[in-house]
């Protein structure tokens, strides 16, 4: 239905207007219920949905450049932002943060596969040894979702915090950031991938605690060929 839409958007204000202190989980519960109710002819985007159903599988041949994903912008301000990507099978996300960030996100149709990370000390912000290029993660989620699947949220410093995702089939996954990136806030999205070097500890001590099973994370910038590309959302109008 049409108004979900601006239910959504209604709700998001209601909930992420606020900046003093942490989200309330109350406030993230009442967005999540609306978003379990969204479906792709509430968005506009029953077409692709149609292509996700009639075109389930991945793409043929190795040497093709990845396709590009397209982003539908529903909404931003300064306190939450809405957005909707649409990905191609075989296309990816590449794993990236979303520092002091509260993100909750629905699958709306198709595949994908997700695997996300939280950082072991997350005030920590730059590895002590600078020769390290690297730093401290724990593996969170290394799965495939199939929609419908329950809304998901990842906070500043738990829940995945740092996530990529690889499309299976043709799917889309709409993003609420709260709040959104920003240049002035310091709120920049980072790429990351594992590190390069070999000789990097499998375990850390934090807090007296051994930490088992880490996973070195390093900055990079993605390969010329990761393309997302803007492309005009054609849903219900979202009146604020």
């Amino acid at each position: 239905m049409p108004y979900f839409a601006q239910r959504l958007y209604n709700t998001c204000k209601a909930s992420f207007s606020s900046s003093d202190g942490p989200i309330p989980e109350e406030a993230l519960q009442k967005v999540r219920n609306v978003l379990e109710k969204i479906k792709p002819s509430d968005v506009g985007i029953e077409q692709e949905a149609q292509l996700a159903r009639t075109r389930s599988g991945p793409l043929n041949g190795s040497n093709q450049s990845p396709p590009a994903i397209k982003y539908l912008h529903l909404h931003e301000c300064d306190s939450f932002s809405i957005g909707i990507f649409c990905m191609p099978p075989s296309s990816m996300i590449p794993l990236h943060n979303h520092p002091g960030m509260t993100v909750v996100s629905k699958l709306i149709y198709g595949s994908m596969h997700v695997k996300s990370y939280d950082w072991i000390e997350p005030d920590k912000t730059e590895p002590e040894d600078p020769s390290q290029a690297g730093r401290a993660a724990k593996l969170v989620k290394d799965t495939e979702m199939t929609a419908p699947t329950p809304a998901t949220t990842l906070y500043p410093r738990s829940g995945g915090n740092i996530h990529c995702f690889k499309a299976i089939t043709h799917c889309a996954i709409i993003d609420i950031l709260a709040p959104p990136y920003s240049s002035d806030h310091s709120r920049h999205c980072t790429y990351f991938r594992k590190s390069r070097k070999e000789d990097l500890p499998g375990e850390v001590e934090v807090d007296g605690e051994v930490v088992a099973d880490v996973t070195w994370l390093e900055e990079y910038q993605p390969p010329d060929d990761f393309v997302i590309r803007r492309v005009q959302y054609r849903g219900p109008v979202i009146r604020t």
